[in-house]
């Protein structure tokens, strides 16, 4: 059984992707915060893809039918920035920052249980090591 393939160790390993996915979002919207006309964007919620991944995948028996996108780490603009710059730049640093440290505390989370979890399966193991 490889527990890198089932159950929390996966669950843990798709949080840390999607977390490293929106450092880099986010470390983008912050580089571009004096671009003229530069629209923040964000990642979908990671409950929103567990849903998506999770849910049976519809067949298409017919070739009429509409087959959905993969549900893939793609930015989409956020839809929070309301506010904008005269020269239409929509980047607000004090919420970057906020999500940047968000992200690092549910990173530090993420990698916390991911340890722990193989600590116990290490305990189970007899290596106390």
């Amino acid at each position: 059984m490889d527990l890198a393939l089932t159950g929390p160790v996966a669950l843990a390993e798709r949080r840390l992707a999607w977390l490293d996915a929106r450092q880099r979002v986010l470390a983008a919207n912050i580089a571009n915060a004096d671009t003229p006309g530069f629209r923040p964007s964000d990642l979908p919620p990671f409950a929103e893809l567990l849903a998506r991944r999770g849910a049976p995948r519809l067949a298409a028996t017919d070739p009429r039918h509409i087959v959905p996108a993969s549900a893939g780490l793609t930015a989409r603009p956020d839809r929070l920035a309301l506010e904008r710059t005269p020269d239409g730049n929509a980047v607000a640093l004090d919420q970057q920052a906020l999500r940047v440290a968000e992200t690092d505390q549910q990173h530090a989370l993420a990698m916390g249980l991911h340890r722990k979890y193989l600590a116990l399966f290490r305990i189970a193991l007899g290596q106390h090591g």
